[in-house]
C-alpha cells in the first residue's frame, strides 16, 4: 500500500511540475499552483502564450521523468513507481477525454480546445496505457512473488551460468 501512495504522489507532483517547467519555458506566468497530491494538483498560467506547450508538458514529464531516473538508477521499487506513472498519466488523459469533465481544469479537453489533434491525444494513451499497463503488472507480479528460498536462487544463478553445449 505504501508503494501505491508514493508511487500517487510522484506522478502528481511530476505531471505538475511538467506544466509548470513547460509553462515557464514558454513564456507564460504562473499566477497560483497547488502541487499537494491528496487533491486534484493544478497551476494556471496567465498569460500563457503557448497553452499547448504547457499542457502537454505535464502528462509528457508525468511519464518520462519517472521512467527515465528509473533507468538510471535500476532499482525494482523505481520502475515500480514509474510504470505506474506512465500508466497512470495515459489513463487520465484518456479517461478525462471519454468524461468530458470540467473542461477548464482537466488536461484533455484543455488539449483539444487549444488545437492538440485528437489523433495525438489518441496515441499517446495508447502507448502509455500499453506499455505502462505491461510494466506496472510486471512489477506488481515481482513484488507480490514470494521470495525464493537461498538453494532455489543459487540453483537458478548456476543454471544460467552453464554453457549449453
Amino acid at each position: 500500500m505504501l508503494m501505491l501512495v508514493l508511487s500517487w504522489c510522484v506522478m502528481t507532483c511530476t505531471h505538475e511540475l511538467g506544466h509548470i517547467v513547460a509553462g515557464w519555458s514558454s513564456g507564460g506566468t504562473l499566477r497560483n499552483a497547488d502541487l499537494r497530491p491528496w487533491h486534484l494538483p493544478y497551476s494556471i498560467f496567465d498569460p500563457d502564450p503557448h497553452p499547448l506547450v504547457t499542457r502537454w508538458g505535464g502528462p509528457v514529464c508525468g511519464a518520462i521523468l519517472p521512467l527515465g531516473i528509473a533507468l538510471a538508477v535500476r532499482r525494482q521499487w523505481l520502475f515500480f513507481i514509474a510504470y505506474f506513472c506512465v500508466l497512470a498519466n495515459g489513463t487520465y488523459l484518456a479517461t478525462s477525454w471519454l468524461a468530458g469533465g470540467n473542461k477548464e481544469f482537466l488536461d484533455t479537453p484543455q488539449l483539444l480546445a487549444h488545437g492538440a489533434h485528437p489523433a495525438t491525444v489518441a496515441v499517446y494513451c495508447v502507448v502509455t496505457i500499453g506499455v505502462g499497463y505491461v510494466g506496472f503488472r510486471r512489477q506488481c507480479v515481482r513484488m507480490l512473488r514470494p521470495p525464493a528460498s537461498d538453494t532455489a536462487l543459487s540453483a537458478q544463478r548456476s543454471a544460467r551460468r552453464t554453457p549449453v553445449k
